[in-house]
This record gives C-alpha cells, sequence and structure tokens, in this order.
C-alpha cells in the first residue's frame, strides 16, 4: 500500500517527503527539482496492545514508542504535475506511471498563492490556489481515460454483445493501477449512466474515470505554506466540498523533526509542542527560528504533515491496524517475540482475509481464527475490529 505525495512543481512535495520519511531528497526553489521519483517509508500511528496485555513487546515490522505502535506505510514523492502532463508535457508521463501503485494521493498545494501553474515563483496571493486543485484532478481523470479510449470499441461491444461485466472489463483495462473491481463498480453506480455502452459518449467517459479517480485514488489536501497564506485563500480551500483539507508547513515540521534528530529539542511526532533541554546549545538564530514555529504549532495545532499521512489511512483508506500472533496466550510469534507484527487492513476484513495478507499458503490453508483477547475461535468470515489480536490456525 504506498500513498503518492503529488502536486505541480515548487509546492513543498520534496520538503513533505523528507520531513515525513527523513530520507533526504533534492530541495530547491525551481520547477523539477524531482525528476526521479523519492522512494521511502513514513509512520501511522496505533496504540500498542502491550500495556493492556501487561507484557513487554517485541516489535519486528513495526516499531513501539511508549506504547504507540509505529506503523510503517510506503510514501512515494513523484516528479511535479503541470497542465496537460496527461499528453506528455512537462515530466508527466513519468509522473502518472510512478502513480499508478499509489492506493491514495496526498496533494500539496501552495495555499500563498506564491507559484504559478507550472511551479515558478511568483508574487504571493497572485495565483489562485483553487486552480491547483481542479488541474490535477482534471488531468488524473484524462490520463486514466486516454488509457480507456485506447481498446474502448472492443471493450464495449463485448460488454453489450457477449453479457461480459463492464466493471470487470473496466478492471482488466486498468490492471496495474491499484484501483479494484469494487471501486469500479461503486463508481459506475455514482456515474448514473445508461445500460447500453455502446451509447456512452466521450463525456460519459471522462465522466466515469472521474469518478473512478475519486474511489480508487482519494486526495487528501495538504494546503501548505500556510503561514504565507493569504485567509481567503485558506477559507476557499477549506470550503472545497466533500474533500479533507489540512492546514500544513512542511518546511516547520522538517526543521523540527531534524532539530529532535540532532538532540536539540525533544519532539513528538504529530504533536503541537517541542521542548527545549538546554536553550544554550542553540544560537540565536536557532531560538528565534524555534519560537517562531512554536507560534505556529500553537495556532494551527501542529505542523498537519503527521496528521496528513494518518487521515490518508484512517480515513480515506480506512485501514485498522490488527496484529497477528502464534500464541494467543503468550500473543508471541513462533520466534517467541511478543506482539511482533501489526498489518493495516481495510475496515469490513475478515480473518481469512488476514491470513492471506501474511502469506498465500496461510490463507489457502486456513482452518479457523482464534480471538485472543476473548479466546474464543471465529470462522473466516469474522470480521475484525481495530486492534484487534488474532491467531491464525492453518494446514501446514
Amino acid at each position: 500500500m504506498d500513498v503518492g505525495i503529488v502536486g505541480k512543481p515548487n509546492v513543498g512535495k520534496s520538503t513533505f517527503f523528507s520531513a515525513v520519511t527523513m530520507v533526504p531528497a533534492e530541495i530547491a526553489n525551481y520547477p523539477f527539482t524531482t525528476v526521479e521519483a523519492n522512494v521511502g517509508v513514513g509512520y501511522v500511528r496505533g496504540k500498542c496492545p502491550h500495556e493492556e496485555f501487561g507484557v513487554d513487546c517485541n516489535p519486528n515490522n513495526s516499531q513501539c514508542d511508549n506504547g504507540t505502535r509505529l506503523i510503517p506505510v510506503e510514501l512515494i514523492d513523484v516528479a511535479g504535475l503541470v497542465p496537460d502532463a496527461w499528453q506528455g508535457k512537462g515530466l508527466g508521463n513519468k509522473f502518472l506511471d510512478d502513480l499508478r501503485q499509489a492506493s491514495a494521493l496526498i496533494h500539496i498545494v501552495d495555499a500563498s498563492g506564491g507559484t504559478t501553474e507550472d511551479g515558478t515563483p511568483c508574487k504571493i496571493g497572485t495565483h489562485d490556489p483553487l486552480e491547483d486543485v481542479e488541474f490535477l484532478d482534471r488531468e488524473i481523470s484524462y490520463w486514466l481515460l486516454s488509457i480507456l479510449q485506447k481498446d474502448w470499441k472492443k471493450i464495449s461491444r463485448q460488454s453489450s454483445l457477449e453479457g461480459m461485466k463492464i466493471e470487470r472489463m473496466l478492471h482488466e483495462r486498468f490492471t496495474g493501477l491499484a484501483i479494484t473491481e469494487a471501486q469500479i463498480y461503486h463508481a459506475l453506480r455514482k456515474s448514473n449512466l445508461e445500460e447500453n455502452v455502446l451509447k456512452w459518449t466521450d463525456d460519459d467517459l471522462l465522466s466515469i474515470c472521474t469518478y473512478i479517480r475519486q474511489t480508487g485514488k482519494p486526495m487528501i489536501i495538504a494546503a501548505n505554506k500556510c503561514d504565507q497564506a493569504p485567509k481567503e485563500f485558506l477559507d476557499n480551500l477549506s470550503a472545497l466540498k466533500d474533500t479533507i483539507v489540512i492546514p500544513t508547513s512542511a518546511e516547520y515540521e522538517l526543521a523540527l523533526r531534524r532539530a529532535a534528530k540532532s538532540g536539540l529539542i525533544e519532539y513528538e511526532y504529530g504533536t503541537d509542542t517541542f521542548n527545549i533541554p538546554d536553550r544554550s546549545k542553540l544560537t540565536d538564530a536557532q531560538v528565534k527560528g524555534l519560537d517562531k514555529i512554536a507560534e505556529y504549532l500553537k495556532n494551527y495545532g501542529g505542523t498537519g504533515i503527521q496528521k496528513c499521512l494518518e487521515s490518508a489511512i484512517y480515513d480515506l483508506l480506512d485501514m485498522i491496524p490488527v496484529y497477528p500472533v502464534e500464541d494467543e496466550h503468550k500473543y508471541t510469534d513462533k520466534e517467541g517475540r511478543v506482539l511482533p507484527d501489526v498489518h493495516l487492513m481495510p475496515r469490513g476484513c475478515n480473518a481469512k482475509d488476514l491470513a492471506y495478507k501474511i502469506h498465500s499458503e496461510i490463507g489457502d490453508g486456513f482452518i479457523r481464527a482464534i480471538d485472543a483477547r476473548t479466546k474464543r475461535v471465529v470462522g473466516a468470515e469474522h470480521e475484525l475490529k481495530k486492534d484487534d489480536v488474532i491467531t491464525i490456525v492453518a494446514r501446514r
């Protein structure tokens, strides 16, 4: 499961990526700084069950920080997108190819209005960020349309004359884009088009692709550089219908994480405060800069960076953490590690889905599952809940 960090050039995408992952990325004040996609790992927070069970955990695929389980999520910072990218303008073809595996998108928007449509710096307040939201939505929809149109005549004939399900055929056409058949089915229902696919027009296909984009590549808006943004711009972004908009400052988050890594401050990701253990170790410029950041955190309740990532996972994708163990009494795996792994699973998934998540052979050999809290045996269709601890029993 990947989260794509997207947007036009020079809006803070690479700064956002570096802040979340602490992976160095080239950052500069000119368009197309990012040419090759940057890939790294960020973490969403969950409550580790070890305190509830009164045991010490031994995390394997994640980390535990004082009872907070840090669950890894892969992020990809792709090349900047400019208008008509779907036709190959700028680095559009590469951007869209890098975007294929993203399950959700965080769209970094320059809320200050300080960059033109192609990412060139301009006077703050002179470019409407709403235009950037609209153009990126449009570019992805037209990209999907260009993929669909290549075989549309064949697809429509087979669906109409041979009775093949259109959602299954569209799913096959969009293979490799991390879009499920269920998402396509949902998009078709929202499109509300007539049943005869042979009568669908290009506008109808664009409408379908727009809904597929909304369901298959859901998006959060990170209103970046909001400390410089005119109030009107922030208000307009916040008023977007059916859209999660989070005020952010990637620059401040990166500064805080670097200072924390250097031991200059104590800072917990996603919080609205930090502590300076020894001000004597800081220069006057550093103290001034941190005081400015502290005032920002007070006004906005945090930098918004961690909130964006967690909203993408927990709100857009509606994922829940689940902890598989082999011994439901000791909460261990076969190597004796306590609560070693945690997996992010779609809400509504069942015990057998978890078995397949662990390994395909375990899914194929599924016999039963056991709820480690209640010690009750549950079947394959048992719906999992947030923070469940589950033992899977399977044929070996």
